[in-house]
């Protein structure tokens, strides 16, 4: 497996290794791991794995996540994937080229299709889950000029942002 093939799987099915919205932290630690970052809120947590982030609300005094995130976009910065996603995936590439990670999302029968292309980051949307890639359409947002777009230590127009997993798109 690859780690195209997890952001495909994470995009089409909505959870990682197994676990995912509704699950609670204590399913999350069981299967991603406990090397996290937690950032307790009022009924709220925010748990970061570095590549993936999560959130999580306190309902009836259960913590339940209601938000997957996969931030592509910090990889570029140097390793920050959960050993236990590289024990399945292998080694994960810096940067995604949307290109290719759509490839493989409509390999397995599902469609990706555009959902908002305004802005320096477009947004993309999985037909059969909802869940949302965030693609970068404008690297040098502000225009100094400065980004360098033969660099491959930068992020560059067409690399994936991130993806997003949330109840109110699931299923959609």
């Amino acid at each position: 497996m690859s780690d195209l093939d997890f952001y495909a799987h994470v995009a089409t099915h909505g959870d990682v290794l197994g676990v995912g919205i509704g699950s609670a932290p204590g399913a999350w630690e069981a299967t991603v791991g406990r090397d996290c970052l937690d950032d307790p809120g009022k009924k709220q947590l925010r748990r970061d794995y570095g590549l993936v982030e999560l959130s999580f609300s306190e309902v009836d005094g259960l913590m339940s996540c209601f938000g997957l995130t996969v931030q592509v976009h910090r990889l570029i910065h140097g390793p920050c994937v959960p050993s236990s996603l590289v024990d399945v995936y292998g080694d994960f590439r810096p940067r995604v080229r949307f290109e290719e990670l759509r490839s493989v999302i409509r390999s397995s029968g599902c469609e990706v299709v555009p959902d908002d292309l305004s802005g320096d980051v477009h947004r993309f949307r999985v037909a059969e889950s909802g869940a949302r890639i965030f693609v970068i359409d404008d690297p040098d947002p502000y225009g100094d000029g400065e980004h360098d777009v033969d660099d491959p230590e930068l992020h560059q127009a067409g690399d994936v942002w991130a993806l997003s997993v949330s109840p109110s798109w699931w299923g959609r």
